[in-house]
């Protein structure tokens, strides 16, 4: 059975599909959750839904601040963090030849740089507790590539070979680094999608169809909780069996 209640979890990009659905599921198995996002109005529909949810209003594109959010975090929680799911992201999508330098940096200094400057600040916290997991969200096309995504691509790539990297430098300290990899997910952009292209995308899943935000969150859930303890260095691919060659 999975029981998370009193869990200590800090949960970036809370205000999107995919964190909204992490965030219900955690929040449902009683877990203490901070909830980050940058959108005051997200923000407080979610203080209104989880009166119980701590909300932070955080930008992570500021690297000078991180180390004192991971310190008030620890505060808060009493110098006990038990998991850190790295969800936020962005994407700034064009051809590579038209892709400029902001779009290319930008991308890569929320996705990459940020997961892992987060990641090192509570690692140090979670070795005074000899103990602590890290769940970071990547994409399918981290390992496929996808046209017009050469930055978003590079980004998710790179937190799968960090995260497997921090898995062995900190497995003997009982810390766990895991990924989970989304494929299509029903979301506001996969809505834009016409029909047409849609049908295409769902030939190249065996299961036929788009993923929902609560499969990924379903999956947070089983790596937060003591059911997978004896994971890690691991990506969870969550893409009704999709992979691109």
């Amino acid at each position: 059975m999975i029981d998370l209640k009193n869990l200590n979890i800090i949960l970036t990009g809370a205000t999107g599909g995919i964190g909204g659905s992490i965030l219900e599921k955690l929040s449902n198995f009683e877990a203490n959750i901070i909830a980050t996002g940058t959108n005051e109005k997200k923000l407080g529909a979610i203080k209104e839904k989880f009166p119980n949810v701590i909300v932070e209003k955080f930008d992570l594109s500021n690297h000078e601040q991180i180390e004192k959010f991971v310190e008030k975090c620890n505060n808060t929680f009493q110098n006990k963090i038990d998991v850190l799911v790295n969800n936020a992201g962005i994407t700034k999508d064009n051809l590579a030849i038209r892709m400029s330098n902001e779009e290319w940096s930008k991308v890569i200094d929320i996705n990459l740089s940020s997961t892992f400057l987060l990641s090192k600040n509570i690692i140090k916290k979670m070795l005074k507790n000899k103990s602590g997991k890290i769940i970071n969200i990547t994409s399918v096309v981290g390992h496929s590539g996808n046209v017009g995504q050469s930055n978003y691509s590079a980004s998710k790539a790179a937190i799968i070979g960090m995260s497997k990297s921090l898995a062995l430098e900190y497995g003997k300290k009982n810390i766990k680094i895991n990924c989970v990899s989304p494929g299509f997910i029903t979301s506001d952009m996969t809505d834009k999608i016409s029909d047409e292209y849609k049908s295409i995308l769902k030939s190249r899943i065996p299961l036929e169809r788009f993923g929902h935000p609560s499969d990924v969150a379903n999956t947070i859930v089983f790596l937060s909780s003591s059911m997978s303890d004896y994971i890690t260095g691991e990506t969870i691919h969550v893409n009704g069996g999709m992979y691109f060659s």
